[in-house]
């Protein structure tokens, strides 16, 4: 199998970039990482495919003088996580504590932490930046050089990117924040404090989505004026589309089916919508809808994802390993697009894809943008301070749709992925949880 082959022969190549990392590897049941106390958490550990399972398992303690250890108060289950759970991602291992996303109390404090203290509450960056390397003096966090050790993704990429919490050791083997208790190195760069009065559903997206979105929307280059599509309309997409809008895009245009479709709809009315099960030609149907003296999109932003194929070749290909990743939703974006149009791609894509329209994106001029893990450290104080405590964007009004227990967590990943229960975001309390905000939902018990 050919993505087999390529993760085969990344292992045996030799790691030849330097990397200063503090202890990454995935507590799990590691009794090598458990705080000396002897206490047990609750966490969500992955298994294999389509297999995870809420454990018992230790507490995590101060590793390195600049860790710090936060009680969990709200976390949350992510469109690409199930590429996880789907076992889209290579290096997994049995036991690893999934979640990239949490907030919490900080419980206790390596020797050289000087901004927190114990007690603050704070929202963690997804990644794991080291806040000193080339790329981090530019708060480019998800391209720290620094806190990801793995050889196979440094053969895979020609550069290695940012570790990152509960996303296999790919990224690092970082344990996640599914769990009670986490463990967050260079606690004094990747955490953020919450302002008082602010509650953790509206402060906990900042840890990824908020700031996926809006790098997503502005490094794509979306501005007054123009016609925007996204393909996907999960949480990610629709934020984009209130993002696009805010940036003063005149028309926005949502690519995706049935119920995602309405429910977006309800919460951006001015959304324009197209259910490609029904409109499958996705390109004509945007040609149809804009001016037919000049048809197309001035941006295409792709918010799905490579592990969905349309067609039978794609998905034998798929299923045998020949590719990684299809490369027909970002086909229809190129050719969705005007010529010298623009296409960002923030949906995950992993390795290798095959027939991709390489001839329409020089042809037709079009500016791909590989918009990469949004680099959080460098947004999430304008959004906090120039969109959320204004209000300008709610996350409790716009995509939280349930909130759950941590012992739910596993099932959740199986409805998640099934598409059911109506479920776009989820807020995960944990016994150290605040009750629900006024507008936030009540607890959902999935039994």
């Amino acid at each position: 199998m050919a993505a087999n082959f390529a993760a085969n022969m990344a292992e045996k190549l030799m790691d030849s970039i330097p990397v200063t990392t503090q202890a990454n590897a995935n507590p799990g049941l590691d009794e090598n990482f458990a705080d000396p106390s002897g206490e047990q958490m609750r966490a969500l550990a992955w298994y294999g495919k389509n297999d995870v399972r809420m454990v018992t398992t230790n507490k995590p303690r101060v590793v390195d003088p600049t860790d710090i250890i936060l009680k969990v108060t709200g976390s949350t289950v992510c469109g690409s996580d199930l590429h996880l759970y789907h076992g889209s991602i290579i290096e997994m291992q049995k036991g690893d504590i999934l979640g990239h996303e949490f907030c919490g109390i900080v419980d206790s404090v390596g020797s050289a932490i000087t901004k927190r203290k114990v007690g603050d509450r704070v929202v963690a960056s997804f990644q794991t930046a080291c806040g000193d390397c080339y790329y981090c003096k530019q708060k480019l966090s998800s391209q720290c050089n620094k806190t990801n050790s793995s050889a196979v993704e440094n053969a895979m990429y020609g550069h290695r990117t940012a570790g990152m919490f509960g996303y296999s050791h790919f990224t690092g083997g970082f344990a996640g924040g599914q769990a009670e208790y986490v463990r967050v190195p260079y606690g004094d760069v990747n955490l953020l404090e919450i302002p008082k009065g602010m509650p953790d559903e509206k402060a906990l997206y900042l840890s990824d989505i908020l700031c996926t979105s809006y790098h997503c929307v502005v490094d794509t280059g979306v501005k007054e004026g123009d016609i925007v599509g996204i393909w996907g309309m999960g949480a990610i997409g629709i934020f984009c589309a209130k993002w696009a809008f805010l940036k003063g895009a005149s028309r926005v245009i949502g690519i995706d089916k049935d119920w995602r479709l309405a429910y977006a709809k309800s919460k951006i009315p001015q959304l324009e919508v197209i259910n490609f099960t029904e409109d499958t030609d996705v390109p004509a149907k945007i040609m149809s809808m804009t001016d037919p003296d000049h048809p197309g999109l001035d941006c295409a932003l792709e918010c799905a994802a490579g592990e969905y194929p349309k067609s039978i070749l794609n998905k034998i290909e798929f299923a045998t390993g020949l590719q990684t990743d299809t490369a027909e939703i970002v086909n229809e974006c190129i050719k969705s697009v005007k010529n010298f149009g623009r296409v960002g791609v923030t949906g995950v894509y992993a390795g290798f894809c095959n027939h991709f329209n390489i001839g329409a994106v020089m042809e037709k001029g079009v500016r791909f943008i590989g918009n990469g893990q949004a680099p959080v450290h460098k947004y999430w104080e304008e959004i906090l301070n120039d969109y959320l405590i204004p209000g300008k964007i709610d996350p409790i009004e716009l995509i939280v749709t349930h909130r759950i227990g941590i012992n739910d967590v596993a099932e959740c990943y199986k409805r998640f992925d099934a598409h059911k229960d109506g479920i776009i975001k989820v807020f995960v309390e944990t016994k150290f949880s605040d009750p629900p905000a006024p507008g936030a939902p009540k607890l959902t018990n999935f039994d």
